[in-house]
């Protein structure tokens, strides 16, 4: 039997229409996007403290897991069938957050021990009701630091989390304090705690932690926000540590810190780039603000008082470098292997006085060189300016670092194209500086890597690098 015209039409405009649904837009039956995303109501905690998590699911229902991150990875709790909700997000989120609610709490148990927490969340489904059918999940993350309930009773070390500096890269919403990954390559100036983060913890920190629990150290951890909120924390210590890219600092943070060293309190920068924005909370400590080069947009810089304008700690109007507290700056130092430059560099650091205590047990000699393997010199370098004598390096002391301040090991570094734009004092464009590592004594003692890669060694078991930080660690936090 032929079929009736009508037919022919009516099926041509069924797949017509089927073709425009699958352009631009979408049915009703059709599954729709999986995600969940989340981030906790503080930085740190102790045990016994109830953690807020904020939660955003394209589910009703959501799994959620904690592992804590050391020697191991350890999972310590978890929950499946947890009411998940979706909002909105404002367009302003990654400067003054998410404002999502509460969606789960948990109180801390009182025998975790002190760490940095990875809470995973999970959804899942089925897919679509006629087509894309198949099991789907999505995974978010939010990390916590959690504090020892006894700070320093089981250990005289401290490791300060650098969490300011993940914050400030962070780009979830938008933008970060960085131009080259925002939204039309917008730089922002304030960013919000209060959103879903992807820190940098797993790059250099990890690392380090890894190695020192299973060589046997114990650490208490706490949040580099926790020098700022929580400075009589830092009396129950031997040692500080700061490690990898520790960045952005703000004026309490900074004082309390040297207070602690002027007290005959230890720090050791296992880190580059370190302390060289100063930057301030807002919100109740719920966002960081930093000017950064636009420094003359803060509203402070009108004012008769730049002491905490949010730009380079070595700014003349601050003027207060890094290197009165670390030894070492950025602005003798600069790139090694990164930004192109020293792109063929060797990543090692040349031995100048093999003597020192922190080349105890090393055979090392002077000009041997260590750390190449693993590139331990790499990424962001922090130097001080050096005049030679007899083939030795000394600091000139012309930069702010501090009378008493040794050269044990350099390694060349060089600012890449541009960075004049953000220093007021620009060496010059034919500048080479160095990564410096060093120490000196101001009644305690502050002992400096100059290198944001310094853990790489200790994940490569070099072990020159095991010994010397061994050497820094038993004799610092005693």
């Amino acid at each position: 039997m032929k079929n009736h015209p009508l037919v022919g039409l009516l099926a041509f405009s069924i797949l017509l229409g089927g073709l425009s649904a699958g352009v631009g837009a979408q049915r009703s039956d059709e599954p729709r996007p999986l995600y969940i995303e989340a981030y906790c109501d503080h930085l740190s905690y102790e045990p016994g403290d109830t953690v807020g998590f904020h939660v955003s699911a394209s589910r009703e229902k959501y799994s959620m897991e904690i592992f804590r991150l050391g020697a191991e990875t350890v999972k310590v709790w978890s929950q499946k069938n947890l009411p998940g909700k979706e909002y909105s997000i404002p367009e302003n989120a990654s400067s003054h957050g998410c404002r999502w609610p509460v969606g789960t709490t948990l109180n801390i148990p009182e025998d975790w021990a002190s760490g940095f927490y990875l809470v995973r969340f999970n959804v899942e489904d089925r897919g679509g009701k006629f087509i894309h059918r198949n099991l789907r999940t999505a995974e978010g993350t939010a990390t916590f630091t959690l504090r020892s309930a006894t700070p320093g009773q089981d250990t005289g070390i401290l490791l300060q989390l650098a969490v300011n500096t993940y914050n400030a890269y962070n780009n979830w919403g938008g933008s970060s304090l960085y131009g080259y990954h925002g939204r039309n390559g917008l730089q922002g100036h304030r960013v919000s705690f209060d959103r879903p983060v992807s820190g940098l913890f797993d790059r250099w920190e990890l690392p380090f932690i890894q190695w020192a629990e299973k060589a046997g150290y114990r650490l208490d951890y706490a949040s580099n926000m926790d020098l700022e909120l929580r400075p009589e924390l830092l009396k129950k210590y031997r040692l500080i540590l700061s490690v990898g890219h520790d960045e952005y600092w703000s004026t309490p943070m900074r004082d309390h810190l040297e207070a602690f060293i002027e007290s005959g309190g230890n720090v050791a920068f296992f880190s580059g780039n370190s302390v060289c924005w100063q930057v301030r909370y807002e919100a109740v400590g719920r966002a960081l603000t930093c000017w950064k080069q636009w420094y003359n947009q803060d509203p402070i810089y009108p004012t008769s008082d730049n002491r905490l304008l949010s730009t380079l700690w070595s700014h003349h109007r601050v003027g207060r470098p890094e290197n009165t507290l670390t030894g070492v700056g950025f602005l003798h130092g600069g790139y090694h292997l990164s930004h192109g430059q020293f792109m063929d560099g060797k990543g090692s650091y040349t031995v100048h006085r093999p003597d020192h205590w922190v080349f105890e047990g090393t055979s090392l000699k002077r000009n041997d060189e260590f750390g190449g393997a693993d590139t331990i010199v790499g990424y962001e370098c922090d130097g001080c300016e050096i005049e030679w004598k007899d083939g030795l390096p000394y600091p000139t002391h012309k930069d702010g670092t501090p009378k008493g301040f040794t050269i044990l090991g350099t390694c060349p570094a060089r600012w890449a194209p541009g960075d004049s734009f953000w220093y007021d004092e620009w060496p010059g464009p034919d500048h080479v500086g160095n990564a410096v590592l060093g120490i000196y004594q101001r009644g305690g003692t502050v002992f400096t890597v100059g290198s944001t890669d310094w853990s790489h060694g200790l994940r490569g078991e070099d072990p020159t690098v095991i010994r010397i930080t061994e050497n820094v660690l038993d004799r610092l936090s005693r």
